[in-house]
């Protein structure tokens, strides 16, 4: 085991789901020796990874909407009371619908770009002023390679907006902070074999989609978690405002 996260702090948003990118990330920086707290929505989940969390080292979890600015300021204040301030922020929190544009009413489009840019925007926010106190950390983002090519698999418009958005913001913010000490980067995977299709990701779609990538497979979870740690830790240290991409040669640009 690689020790490259030794007494950081670490926050992971979306961090819930069983066979998600968030609890993989967790877990695989608590190994790493972090301390690491989460947030989701489903307070069972929360309770059952952060269970896992603890019985590798410091950790907390927090049941918290990242749509809510004040519920993510609280999250951040618990951490720098638990455990003194904060250090890395992994952005997981994320949704997606296959809606097509003509079918998508105001309440689906405000739920995809709430949970997965402005949740972003606002777990950022709220994160930064604890890792300037610290003197610098690193922030990463997940993005997709639907916000590049404009989906085509799962994610629809409402959603490439939205993960478009976050290479953006990326950008933008890597401008404002890195001088400040803190890095910020994201990774655009594609289709990765999660839950996040909610059952539409069956094995002959798999299958499919495996044939449209160089790899011949689509993306595990471990093939993102890999590249979240690289780019929160300081093997990275002169990448900043950059967008890499996990997708097997799906999408060459």
């Amino acid at each position: 085991m690689q020790d490259r996260f030794t007494n950081k702090v670490a926050l992971v948003t979306g961090a819930g789901s069983p066979r998600g990118i968030g609890r993989a990330t967790a877990l695989a920086l608590a190994r790493e020796g972090a301390s690491v707290v989460i947030t989701d929505i489903v307070a069972e989940n929360v309770e059952r990874v952060t269970e896992e969390l603890q019985a590798l080292g410091p950790a907390l979890g927090v049941v918290a909407d990242v749509r809510d600015k004040g519920a993510m300021e609280r999250v951040v204040q618990s951490i720098t009371e638990r455990f003194g301030g904060l250090d890395i922020l992994i952005n997981v929190a994320g949704l997606t619908r296959p809606t097509p544009l003509l079918d998508i009413s105001e309440e689906e489009y405000d739920l995809v770009l709430g949970v997965n840019l402005k949740g972003t925007f606002l777990a950022t926010q709220a994160a930064v002023p604890a890792m300037l106190q610290r003197g610098g950390g690193a922030i990463v983002s997940l993005s997709s390679v639907s916000g590049q090519r404009g989906g085509g698999v799962f994610g629809a418009s409402h959603y490439s907006a939205a993960k478009a958005g976050i290479m953006g913001f990326t950008k933008a913010i890597a401008r404002e902070l890195t001088p400040r000490g803190i890095r910020v980067n994201c990774v655009a995977p594609s289709m990765v074999d999660t839950d996040i299709t909610g059952g539409l990701l069956t094995e002959e779609r798999k299958a499919e989609l495996a044939k449209g990538t160089l790899m011949g497979r689509i993306a595990n979870v471990d093939d993102v978690v890999k590249c979240l740690l690289f780019l929160a830790s300081d093997e990275s240290g002169y990448l900043t405002g950059v967008t890499l991409d996990i997708n097997g040669g799906m999408h060459l640009h």
